[in-house]
């Protein structure tokens, strides 16, 4: 049986080697556009400057187009992770532009599946110079995106740029609000701190683990009919050993509106769309890493 192709950006990255490793065990040629090679060649690396449309399109012609096998899509992690690490021109420029380059060659090259790694950080919480409460708990799809910081508003430009490709040419374009994405090796760190909640209070405790963000990214681009669609992706649990209510009672008490139950060591973000759409299950939890 021929395999099929796919296209990861930031493959030689923290959650890209995982997305890269899945998609192979799941017999799929994957193709890695990066900037840099990884410490473990798994698969074709192309060194690409993804801000330099005309290296997007040379890079992906030859995967794609007419008289080729057809590409099944495209997954998108290429960026700068976070806020403030560059100066905020920087940040802003590079996602916004690394994103629209690969949408706008997949349009053009007739590629006509992409996932995009949005972020947590879109709702603005995360990078506030001031911190704010959600309006309500769990914070879902329909929340206020508020970010004041450049990575937070790369994000929300990104979402709404995949909406104008999908309008354009009918692209379907899953965007993954993601939450704090862990490795293996994260979980050990995390638990050793479990005393200073306020550490991770700003990402209401989430986490996501790399493996099941590479599940949900092949079920996106195995699912046809989805659109132009931002999907928040996090675990069903939290990366503290409180419950919930404790971290609300001590931490988030002027939220006052609950829209579920949230026993035991529920997320504050809801993943019910993307399980409702994709089928998607976790499989790694941080309690038992």
């Amino acid at each position: 049986m021929e395999k099929k192709t796919i296209i990861v950006t930031g493959g030689s990255g923290k959650a890209g080697v995982w997305i890269v490793k899945h998609f192979i065990e799941h017999n799929y040629e994957v193709i890695n556009l990066d900037w840099k090679l990884p410490a473990e060649p798994l698969c074709r690396t192309i060194i690409v400057d993804l801000n330099d449309l005309g290296q997007v399109h040379n890079a992906l012609a030859p995967f794609s187009g007419r008289n080729r096998s057809k590409v099944e899509g495209i997954v998108h992690f290429a960026a700068i992770p976070q806020a403030f690490t560059h100066p905020n021109d920087v940040c802003f420029r590079n996602n916004v532009m690394n994103t629209y380059n690969i949408l706008e060659a997949a349009a053009n090259l007739d590629i006509d599946k992409v996932v995009l790694a949005s972020s947590e950080s879109s709702y603005g919480i995360v990078f506030a110079g001031e911190f704010f409460a959600p309006h309500y708990l769990p914070l879902d799809e329909a929340h206020p995106q508020l970010p004041e910081d450049s990575y937070g508003l790369s994000k929300v430009v990104n979402e709404l740029t995949a909406e104008a490709f999908h309008r354009r040419t009918g692209m379907q374009v899953v965007s993954f609000r993601l939450g704090n994405i862990l490795v293996p090796e994260s979980y050990a760190a995390i638990r050793a701190n479990f005393a200073d909640t306020e550490s991770r209070k700003r990402i209401l405790w989430s986490y996501i683990d790399a493996r099941d963000v590479a599940a949900a990214c092949r079920l996106a681009l195995e699912k046809d009919g989805l659109g132009a669609r931002a999907m928040i992706l996090a675990a069903d649990d939290t990366s503290s050993d409180r419950t919930t209510k404790q971290l609300i009672e001590r931490h988030l008490p002027q939220v006052r509106e609950l829209r579920a139950p949230l026993e035991g060591r529920a997320s504050l973000l809801s993943n019910a769309l993307v399980k409702q759409l994709l089928g998607w299950k976790q499989q790694y939890y941080f309690m038992e890493q």
